[in-house]
């Protein structure tokens, strides 16, 4: 649609059979109403009122990074333009977690929920299931709510909720932007079916630049070796292990070094949804994960999946 101004905008709108509720819509709008940053989408206004809520955002015309990196359309993306976008990515968590007046977790990061505008300026979108949290909380725990693929362990595993979730999903989202395919391909042989099995394999074997996209023509091989380091450390299954992005930021741009990569990644390679039971799943590499009762979303906006679930919350000192 475009406004009497002239401004060309996207519209959210929440179905009638979406489970998403218009509790989690409310949370959209309070959580980026309260937010400003140019890697972060507008929000231009909302009506919660009518029994279809409606959200209006900017229009960014060239639609989500992972048509850009996974579908066949016209948009080529070069190292170059990646790299700025996983930089871009990275300096907007940064700013959800650290510098903005609230302290949020996004937790859902992935590729269908970073947009690209005119000049493919990366722009998280999607707050529908944010959180705010205390600096002074070692952890929230909470239903899980994300997407398969993206899911820290502890999250996963304990509902353990802190910004290092949004970190581990900046991992995953990091190293497919560099391979150019999503965190699993089914289509693919076994040892490249797991794209995180796959870096790893190749990075003990010092050979990470292995998985770079082959459409790739040209790019800088300390930058993608770079980015592919900090992946892995990213994904550490240990929270601690991780880094805080504004050191994300810093490892990506050279200002510091890259931090040791001390254990093999450990994350969630599947996903199973069934109501009303739990039983337990055994990922790829070998990890037990809990599966949990969940419902499957497809945001309104993106058309992706998501994973969302309610418990009772507790804050951890």
């Amino acid at each position: 649609g475009v406004l009497p101004d002239g401004r060309v905008i996207a519209v959210k709108q929440l179905s009638q059979s979406s489970h998403q509720g218009k509790s989690q819509f409310v949370t959209e709008v309070a959580t980026i109403s309260a937010v400003q940053h140019r890697n972060l989408v507008k929000l231009h206004g909302c009506c919660i009122d009518s029994n279809t809520p409606l959200l209006v955002y900017e229009y960014l015309k060239n639609g989500s990074l992972d048509k850009a990196l996974f579908g066949n359309g016209s948009i080529k993306l070069d190292w170059a333009t990646r790299f700025e976008i996983i930089l871009g990515i990275a300096r907007g968590l940064t700013y959800l977690h650290e510098e903005s007046s609230v302290r949020i977790v996004h937790r859902d990061i992935k590729a269908s929920n970073v947009l690209l505008d005119t000049n493919l300026t990366p722009k998280i979108s999607d707050f529908g299931l944010a959180k705010l949290y205390d600096e002074k909380k070692t952890h929230v725990s909470t239903g899980i709510a994300g997407t398969f693929g993206y899911l820290a362990p502890e999250y996963a595993m304990r509902r353990h909720l802190t910004e290092k979730v949004d970190v581990f999903a900046f991992g995953v989202v990091a190293l497919e932007i560099v391979a150019g395919r999503s965190n699993t391909d089914n289509s693919l042989e076994e040892s490249k079916i797991y794209l995180f099995e796959w870096a790893w394999s190749l990075y003990e074997k010092e050979q990470a630049l292995g998985i770079v996209d082959p459409r790739l023509e040209e790019f800088s091989r300390d930058e993608v070796y770079r980015v592919i380091h900090v992946a892995l450390v990213c994904t550490q299954g240990s929270p601690y292990q991780r880094p805080p992005m504004s050191k994300v930021v810093a490892m990506l741009t050279g200002d510091v070094e890259v931090a040791e990569v001390v254990t093999k990644p450990n994350y969630i390679t599947e996903w199973q949804f069934r109501g009303g039971n739990t039983s337990y799943v055994t990922s790829h590499s070998g990890s037990t994960t809990p599966e949990l009762s969940r419902q499957k979303e497809i945001d309104p906006l993106t058309q992706s999946p998501t994973i969302t679930g309610v418990s009772h919350e507790h804050e951890g000192r």
